[in-house]
């Protein structure tokens, strides 16, 4: 039997891939699960159950949300990163990170081959065959839904005709949590007119009456909520407790694929679109207006390659180093306000903060220059202008 590893998730189409590829295929899986947040003790043990009753030989849960933050997550809170100003790369952002965990994996247990769930119509198909093969060209891909063309539909006849209790109910919504949001896709985000129920969501609207939050950032990352000082990670976690109960974060996500075909991706993310919102607020009053220029435009150029499946590309560790070295005067707090489906930014309190300086209040008085000196200012800006118009002032 050829040793196989199997990125499994526990869902509909890796739970396909386990069954076929032990039982078709003959091959001796390994199913391994890369934990970037959102699983507990109890639904890693219950993936691990059902890989080992689908036909798996073994089962390992690898644990990376330490690495999933370090590598990824904080750069995107240092760029700002909302793809297409709308989804904080929940999913793609992980599947990076799993794709490299899960090819060490192999490669540790001596596989020739590594096999995925991913359809030939998404992004996912290309994030992790790109990574596997600059990681370990020698390890053979296999890509059963992807190779065959299956349907969702088929795929479930499968697994009931060979004794695999699976639900077309339970299939309705592919949901993929993680530290970063959570992603839902469903039979209304293949269409361009319909919103997902309300029902799809994981987190449902518990709280009706608004509160007040000060998050507090160092450097750019979150260190404290209300006066609490934790680890980003635990911050992130215990902000997404309080913020879904509001359901604060959703939207649909519609962007151009990697493959050239647009989609749609539906998503709840409270505690990412929270934070990205405040830093980017705090960055305003700390960063210079240039700074703040450059970042918007690296951040972007950060998050498509990420996208994209590129995260190997040595570009993105010079846009890293960029990113972190202008997080240095990025610290305060951030006063925010959580309503049902909604936030407000209140304002924010850092000894960084730009707008105390003493030359002057905007639109109010100013104190480090003169009246003469604003109006030599403003006649010589407007020359460039008055060149122009000059030279070309019989143009229609």
């Amino acid at each position: 039997m050829s040793k196989l590893v199997l990125a499994y998730s526990g869902g509909l189409d890796t739970s396909y891939c386990a069954k076929y590829l032990s039982q078709e295929k003959g091959y001796e899986v390994h199913a391994v699960s890369v934990n970037t947040g959102g699983f507990s003790k109890e639904e890693i043990a219950s993936i691990e159950e059902k890989a080992i009753q689908l036909g798996a030989t073994s089962y390992t849960s690898l644990d990376a949300v330490q690495t999933f933050y370090d590598k990824v997550v904080r750069y995107l809170i240092f760029g700002n990163v909302l793809k297409n100003n709308t989804y904080p790369l929940s999913v793609s952002a992980e599947r990076i990170v799993q794709a490299i965990e899960i090819v060490n994996h192999a490669k540790k247990i001596g596989a020739k081959y590594i096999a995925h769930g991913s359809t030939g119509a998404g992004n996912d198909q290309v994030r992790f065959d790109m990574i596997f093969q600059i990681i370990a060209p020698e390890i053979e891909i296999i890509t059963p839904i992807r190779d065959n063309k299956l349907t969702r539909e088929a795929e479930i006849a499968y697994l009931q005709k060979n004794g695999v209790d699976y639900s077309w109910e339970k299939a309705k919504y592919s949901i993929n949590r993680g530290l970063w949001g959570t992603s839902v896709g469903g039979e209304e985000t293949l269409t361009s007119n319909k919103n997902l129920p309300e029902t799809a969501y994981p987190s449902q609207l518990t709280e009706q009456t608004p509160i007040d939050v000060k998050l507090t950032f160092e450097k750019g990352e979150l260190i404290a909520l209300d006066g609490t000082t934790d680890t980003p990670i635990n911050n992130i976690n215990k902000l997404e407790a309080i913020a879904s109960k509001y359901a604060i974060g959703r939207d649909i996500h519609v962007g151009d694929t990697i493959i050239g075909i647009k989609g749609r991706v539906g998503f709840e993310a409270a505690a990412p679109v929270l934070i990205l919102k405040a830093h980017h607020l705090l960055e305003k009053h700390t960063l210079t207006k240039w700074q703040q220029y450059q970042k918007e435009q690296q951040g972007n150029f950060y998050g498509m390659l990420l996208h994209e499946g590129n995260y190997l590309d040595e570009v993105m560790r010079n846009i890293e180093a960029f990113l972190e070295d202008t997080q240095r005067n990025v610290s305060g707090d951030v006063f925010v306000t959580l309503h049902p489906y909604r936030f407000e930014l209140n304002g924010i309190a850092s000894k960084h903060d730009l707008m105390n300086a003493s030359f002057g209040s905007y639109g109010e008085v100013n104190k480090g220059w003169t009246a003469d000196d604003a109006k030599g200012f403003i006649k010589i800006l407007s020359n460039s202008g008055k060149i122009y118009n000059h030279v070309n002032q019989n143009n229609d």
